[in-house]
């Protein structure tokens, strides 16, 4: 079995611990629409950024101002729709079995959004956790994931990302991690494990303190 040695997990959360497809898909069509584009070419770009970017990747001549404004709208009808939001296959158990283990959420949700998915999924909310307000660029930078190895107190490159997204895989690559790739997204970004969910991954502490992450074959 594929398997990594770590000494800390950064987490993603749509798309990686948690399906939120669905109210993504609907909020931004809707979006798509009141500003004239396809909607089908948006939600090629909408996975793993904050809304702003996503915004400002669409509408390139647009002022920020009111890209950080439409944001603002988009994050509250997310917070608001929540049907359809399920955990991904094994979350439940994979948050259970790290409990006791260093791992951050880093995630382009702000904190009352991914309060709200998490709750709808019924997963955990981990202690350690970087959300959109608490960061200053979006993914693919970074920052995010950089501030959760800081948080942890673990050098960068014993951290272990879990991401969904191109722009999440190219973020934990930047920071000079390596990237466990979940979902159907992910496969074509070449991250260093690529699963279809979180079903069959084990975490086990070792007697250095290091984790050993198997993944099925």
């Amino acid at each position: 079995m594929p398997a990594l040695t770590t000494r800390a997990l950064l987490l993603d959360m749509d798309g990686t611990l948690v399906n939120s497809d669905a109210v993504v898909e609907r909020c931004w069509r809707r979006w798509a629409v009141r500003h004239g584009l396809d909607p089908e070419e948006a939600l090629k770009v909408v996975h793993g950024r904050q809304g702003y970017a996503t915004m400002a990747a669409l509408l390139p001549d647009r002022p920020m101002e009111q890209n950080y404004a439409d944001n603002r709208v988009m994050l509250a009808e997310e917070t608001a729709d929540l049907d359809g939001v399920v955990p991904v296959p094994g979350a439940p158990a994979f948050m259970a079995a790290i409990d006791s283990l260093p791992h951050a959420l880093v995630t382009s949700a702000d904190e009352a959004l991914a309060q709200a998915r998490m709750g709808a999924a019924a997963l955990r909310m981990p202690e350690t956790r970087v959300t959109a307000e608490r960061v200053g660029a979006s993914k693919p930078d970074p920052e995010g994931f950089l501030k959760g190895a800081a948080e942890l107190g673990v050098d960068p490159a014993d951290c272990v990302v879990f991401e969904d997204s191109e722009a999440g895989i190219q973020a934990g690559r930047a920071a000079g991690m390596r990237v466990v790739g979940v979902g159907p997204r992910a496969a074509a970004f070449a991250p260093d494990v690529h699963v279809q969910d979180l079903t069959a991954v084990t975490v086990r502490r070792q007697p250095d303190g290091t984790l050993l992450l198997t993944f099925p074959a």
